[in-house]
C-alpha cells in the first residue's frame, strides 16, 4: 500500500511539472510574437500584404467604433454631429428654373416634385361636373375667375357654367345652383377623366369664411363643346299687309336675316309667323315714296294681319364662348405667399373701386299702365242690314233723352205708408248694426287665426325646406354615382377599342 501511494504521487507530481512547462512554451512564444510584432522588419503572414492595406483596415476599425458610439446618441445630436448620412437625401438637377424661385428660395418651405404625362402638357378646353360646397358663404358667379387644383397644378382659370336640358343642349347659367351639380368648362391643361378638382376664389390665409369654393369631377375635355344661352331679338312692322309684313330694327344685315330664314316669330298678342326673306336696303314697298327699307329689315308671313303698333319677337339661342384664360400659381417664385395677385372678380373690383352697380332702366320692374284702346263701333250699311235675316239683324235701340213718365211721377205717401216706411227704415238700421259688429268681430277672429296661420306655416316651410335639401343631395349623389358608372363604361369602352 505504502509503495502504491508513492507512485501516485510521483506521477502527480510529474503531470504538475509538465503543465508548468508547457505554461511557460505558451508564456515564451507569447512574447516573441509580440516583439516580432513591434520590430518594423516583422511580416504577418496572415496579416495585411501592404501598408495599404493596414491603413484601410485601421479605418475601418475606427469607423466601426465611431459609429457604435454613434449609435447610442439621439437623432438630432447625430445629424449635429455627423451630418446627413449618404442614402438620406436625393441630390435633383432642375433646368430651365426661373431665376426668381433661385433668389427667393426658402429651404424651410416643403417641395413636392411629381412627374406629368406628355399628354396633360397639351392646353384645351375640359368640361367638369361641379358642385359649390355647403359650407362656402358665396354663390359663384358665371365668368368670375376661379383657382383650380387638379393633380400637380394649381392656376386661374375663368369658368362658364351651364345646365343639360330636355334637348342634350348646354344652357349657360348665371350662377351656380344651390344642393345641385351644374357642368363648368373653362380652358387648361388637359388632365385624365375621373381626375378630382378643387376650387378656390382666393388663396388668402387670413380668410374668415370657408376657402373652398366648390369640388367638382372632369368629365370630358373636347374643343367642340357648345354652350348656349337664350337670345330675344325685337322689330317693329314697317309695312303691314293681309297675311304679310316688312319687319324692321331686328337685324342689321342682310346677312344676319339670311342665317335666320325660316326662323319662328311671335307678337305680343300672341300671333305667329315666320322669316321668309330679306329686303334690300333702300327698296321701298310697292313704290312707296318713302325712303325704302333699312338695311337688315325683312318680309315676313304671319296668321292674321298686324298693326303697326305691334312688337315682333324672335326667341333663339347663341353660341357662348369659353375665355382662353390660364394663369398659374407662381406662388414659389415669391418670398411670401400673399405676393401673389391674380385676376380678381367684379364684385372685388366695384368693392375696391367704390364704383356702384350699373342699373339699367330697362330692366327695372315698373308697374304696367296701358292705355285703354278705343275702337270704332260697328257700322253695318242699311242695305246689308236689309238682306241680312231678321235673327242676324242689328237690334240696338237708341238712347232714351227724356225721361219716363214713372220716372217723372211722384209719389205721395199717405199716414200708413209713413209709418210703414219709417219702420221699414229702423229694421234696417238695426240690421246694419248688428252686420257691423258682427263683421267687426269676425275680423278679429281672423287676425287671430291669420297670426296662428302664420307661426304654422313658418315651420311648415322650415320643413319643406329641409326635405328639398334632403331630396336635392340624394339627386346630387345619384348623378354623380351615374356620371361615375358613365366615366367608366366609357373608358372600358375605349381600352377594348
Amino acid at each position: 500500500e505504502d509503495e502504491d501511494e508513492d507512485e501516485d504521487e510521483e506521477a502527480a507530481e510529474q503531470r504538475r511539472l509538465e503543465a508548468k512547462r508547457s505554461k511557460h512554451e505558451e508564456f515564451v512564444a507569447d512574447g516573441d510574437q509580440t516583439m516580432k510584432k513591434k520590430s518594423p522588419n516583422f511580416v504577418d503572414d496572415d496579416g495585411p500584404s501592404s501598408y495599404f492595406e493596414l491603413v484601410k483596415n485601421q479605418m475601418k476599425e475606427e469607423t466601426a467604433r465611431s459609429r457604435a458610439i454613434l449609435d447610442t446618441l439621439p437623432d438630432n445630436t447625430r445629424q449635429a454631429m455627423e451630418g446627413f448620412r449618404p442614402g438620406a437625401y436625393l441630390r435633383i438637377v432642375l433646368a430651365k428654373v426661373p431665376c426668381e424661385w433661385v433668389e427667393n428660395f426658402d429651404p424651410t418651405r416643403p417641395i413636392v416634385i411629381g412627374g406629368i404625362l406628355p399628354g396633360e402638357e397639351i392646353m384645351g378646353v375640359q368640361q367638369v361636373r361641379l358642385k359649390k360646397h355647403r359650407w362656402h358663404r358665396k354663390t359663384l358667379k358665371n365668368q368670375d375667375p376661379l383657382i383650380f387644383s387638379i393633380g400637380w397644378r394649381r392656376f386661374q382659370s375663368i369658368p362658364v357654367y351651364s345646365m343639360l336640358d330636355a334637348n342634350s343642349r348646354h344652357r349657360m347659367i348665371k350662377y351656380t345652383p344651390d344642393h345641385m351639380h351644374c357642368y363648368a368648362t373653362f380652358y387648361g391643361p388637359l388632365a385624365p377623366q375621373n381626375t378630382g378638382v378643387i376650387c378656390f376664389q382666393s388663396m388668402a390665409s387670413q380668410q374668415a369664411s370657408f376657402r373652398i369654393a366648390a369640388s367638382a369631377t372632369i368629365l370630358e375635355f373636347d374643343h367642340s363643346i357648345k354652350i348656349v344661352k337664350k337670345l330675344k331679338l325685337v322689330g317693329t312692322p314697317s309695312k303691314v299687309f293681309k297675311n304679310t309684313a316688312f319687319i324692321s330694327g331686328m337685324f342689321n344685315s342682310s346677312l344676319e336675316v339670311g342665317r335666320f330664314e325660316g326662323a319662328a316669330l311671335r307678337t305680343v298678342s300672341g300671333i305667329r309667323g315666320t322669316i321668309k326673306k330679306a329686303i334690300k336696303p333702300g327698296e321701298a314697298a310697292h313704290g312707296a315714296k318713302d325712303g325704302g327699307m333699312r338695311e337688315g329689315s325683312f318680309r315676313a308671313s304671319f296668321e292674321d294681319k298686324l298693326l303697326l303698333s305691334d312688337i315682333v319677337f324672335l326667341r333663339t339661342w347663341t353660341k357662348v364662348d369659353v375665355p382662353k384664360f390660364y394663369n398659374p400659381l407662381t406662388t414659389s417664385m415669391m418670398k411670401d405667399t400673399k405676393d401673389w395677385r391674380g385676376m380678381k372678380t367684379v364684385g372685388q373690383l366695384r368693392y375696391e373701386k367704390s364704383i356702384p352697380i350699373p342699373v339699367n332702366v330697362d330692366s327695372i320692374y315698373k308697374p304696367i299702365e296701358r292705355k285703354a284702346r278705343v275702337f270704332n263701333k260697328l257700322h253695318v250699311p242699311k242695305a246689308l242690314q236689309q238682306a241680312l235675316p231678321f235673327k242676324s239683324k242689328p237690334k240696338l235701340e237708341q238712347a232714351r233723352t227724356r225721361q219716363t213718365l214713372e220716372q217723372r211721377r211722384a209719389v205721395v205717401r199717405d199716414k200708413d205708408e209713413k209709418k210703414l216706411a219709417t219702420m221699414v227704415q229702423q229694421l234696417n238700421t238695426i240690421r246694419n248694426e248688428k252686420v257691423a259688429k258682427r263683421e267687426a268681430q269676425q275680423a278679429v277672429r281672423r287676425a287671430a287665426r291669420a297670426k296662428a296661420q302664420g307661426k304654422e306655416d313658418e315651420w311648415r316651410n322650415a320643413l319643406k325646406k329641409d326635405a328639398a335639401k334632403k331630396r336635392h343631395r340624394e339627386r346630387g349623389k345619384a348623378e354623380a354615382a351615374r356620371a361615375r358608372d358613365d366615366g367608366g363604361r366609357k373608358y372600358a369602352k375605349k381600352g377594348k377599342k
